[in-house]
């Protein structure tokens, strides 16, 4: 049976925000209540449009910052920044590879980084253990001395997926690890991250907004709007029949490689509201065609059908 690598419960995290000579201070409510767990070997991916709250609960599971509010374990410890056993047991690889790896070092030097800051490795120990990985992740002994920009996003990419692997984690956190890519480059790297997860045990938190993707790669989606899950469940439950509204609204707008296969547009109407400002009850209601009085009084309780849970009053 496999074990619960990260176990979340009820997670917040608010900012404050200053007010000027003519504002008050306001609380942004950035996430607000997430719940889940991550098996090892297995992938969540977490979706939904820009400021859902998706990199805030990046930053919370790579204890890059704490909770507001809630519980997180992490390999069955209270996650703690202080604990640097804990936090190599979680890497993060960021969306952009450009943007990601010093242009001023050469490969093996930022590969070798991460053992030279948390390890008593030595230097032979510490080039062996970087030319193995560069060759776990498809890279050639010849490209260790070299600098970033002689290297595609592709190339870059699994620079830095080798570099998240160097201290052995148990859990990557994949912030848009493909968007960045050209599509056929895409699917080389997804295949990659499925071959290492199946050889390490890795566990995977996929944060996305290309569904597609999604689909390609996750055992389990959370679906996120305005810092709240929606709705949770297996992928192929959550995609055959997807019972938020939200949630058939991000896929009728995912493209479909079949043109006899015929889908209803579900179109959202007006924007995304402020998370300074989040509408009372369900924050969804205001876009909602099938939004009624108690929606806009209380956030719906969690219901569904065995793993597949959501929060709606009037499911589809």
């Amino acid at each position: 049976m496999s074990r619960a690598v990260i176990e979340a419960k009820n997670l917040k995290r608010f900012y404050e925000v200053g007010g000027g000579m003519f504002r008050q201070p306001a609380t942004v409510r950035a996430l607000n209540g997430a719940s889940f767990t991550l098996e090892e070997g297995r992938t969540l991916a977490i979706v939904g449009e820009s400021g859902c709250g998706k990199s805030t609960l990046a930053r919370l599971v790579t204890m890059i910052e704490e909770p507001s509010e809630g519980e997180l374990l992490i390999d069955g410890r209270a996650a703690d920044p202080r604990d640097r056993e804990l936090r190599s047991t979680v890497q993060i690889v960021f969306q952009n590879p450009y943007g990601s790896l010093n242009p001023r070092k050469k490969i093996g030097s930022i590969l070798e980084e991460p053992l030279k800051i948390n390890t008593s490795m030595n230097a032979a120990a510490r080039r062996a253990k970087g030319r193995e990985m560069m060759e776990k992740v498809g890279l050639r002994p010849e490209h260790y001395d070299r600098y970033p920009h002689m290297f595609s996003g592709g190339q870059r990419q699994r620079i830095a997926i080798a570099r998240a692997l160097m201290l052995n984690p148990k859990v990557l956190v994949l912030d848009e690890p493909v968007s960045a890519l050209d599509l056929s480059i895409q699917a080389q790297v997804l295949n990659l991250l499925m071959d290492l997860q199946k050889e390490m045990r890795l566990a995977y938190l996929f944060i996305s907004h290309g569904l597609s993707v999604v689909r390609h790669i996750a055992d389990d989606v959370m679906v996120m709007y305005l810092g709240r899950p929606v709705e949770t469940g297996p992928v192929e439950d959550v995609y055959a029949h997807p019972r938020h509204p939200y949630t058939t609204a991000l896929l009728s707008a995912t493209p479909i490689a079949d043109p006899t296969r015929k889908k209803r547009r579900v179109e959202l109407k007006g924007e995304l509201p402020s998370p300074l400002n989040p509408p009372p009850g369900c924050p969804f209601n205001p876009r909602c065609a099938y939004a009624t009085d108690v929606c806009r009084q209380d956030f719906p309780g969690e219901t569904g059908e065995g793993a597949h849970r959501f929060h709606c009053y009037h499911p589809l």
